[in-house]
């Protein structure tokens, strides 16, 4: 299995479900991340998730898109999907099946109640920037919980 780049997965995404928010699109990178370190247990793709004050973000997805409210994957057209291989397909297909129809404010708020983002935020007034990582291990770890909380 091949690490990709974030983009690749955002365009990914982007073709599944079409135009959509910013905002919802950094939230389902997250997920599609967090999600790829327990079912898959490597990363989907390389680049650090930050706790910023709207939820997790990913720096290089954020500088892609900044000023723009919705976008499409034709704003990313220079990524590349194809890259993307049939279980990292699997992990995304999946993760977009369950959160993907719910709206931006939605996925906000339900990192903003889950332990990785609450956990790296501790201390940060509510607007405050933040450069703090969301590690692997974290997503890992919390994630790998509600598996195991479902199974019992």
């Amino acid at each position: 299995m091949s690490v990709v780049n974030v983009l690749d997965v955002a365009v990914y995404i982007l073709k599944e479900k079409g135009k959509m928010t910013t905002m919802k699109l950094q939230k389902l990178v997250y997920y599609c991340q967090a999600w790829s370190l327990v079912w898959d247990e490597t990363p989907l793709f390389e680049e650090k998730i930050y706790a910023w004050s709207n939820g997790p973000v990913v720096r290089e997805l954020y500088d892609a898109h900044k000023g723009m409210f919705n976008i499409t994957f034709s704003e990313l057209s220079y990524a590349h999907p194809e890259n993307i291989d049939s279980t990292q397909k699997e992990t995304i297909d999946a993760v977009l099946e369950f959160y993907g129809n719910h709206s931006s404010q939605w996925l906000s708020d339900l990192t903003h109640m889950e332990d990785p983002w609450k956990n790296a935020r501790k201390g940060i007034p509510e607007n405050q920037r933040s450069e703090i990582e969301i590690t692997h291990a974290a997503m890992a770890e919390y994630y790998e919980s509600l598996t195991t909380d479902e199974e019992s």
